[in-house]
């Protein structure tokens, strides 16, 4: 049965979806980006910082759903400059450094609040 995971510990939603929904033990976690669940604002223009939010804003939501990134399958990755590449990738591996889920990067024209980065998940609880 669906249900609807949500934590203060990240960023609410900015438009008609949820942070996560759990379903037939399988969590699917909306993207994140580099925004500050305090401020809703960016936290700066650095890439690198708002791939290390948008990584702690889907950590808040995974232990929200009572799990952690050992039980993430699946990741993308969006990024407004495929330049950012290695920028990104350097702080991903600071949260899945071992036995890394299977993940897509794609670079896109344009994200929320004019974020660089925004990041998705999906994991088995």
């Amino acid at each position: 049965m669906k249900s609807i995971v949500s934590t203060p510990e990240a960023p609410a939603a900015i438009g008609p979806y949820s942070q996560a929904v759990k379903d037939n033990g399988t969590l699917y976690l909306s993207g994140q980006i580099g925004m500050n669940p305090a401020s809703g604002e960016l936290v700066s223009e650095d890439v690198r910082e708002q791939t290390a939010q948008a990584l702690r804003n889907m950590q808040a939501i995974l232990k929200a759903a009572g799990a952690g990134s050992d039980n993430v399958l699946k990741v993308t990755v969006f990024i407004t400059d495929m330049n950012d590449f290695a920028l990104v990738n350097g702080e991903y591996e600071k949260v899945f450094s071992k036995d890394a889920p299977a993940r897509s990067c794609v670079a896109v024209a344009a994200l929320p609040k004019g974020a660089k980065v925004e990041i998705e998940a999906i994991a088995r609880l």
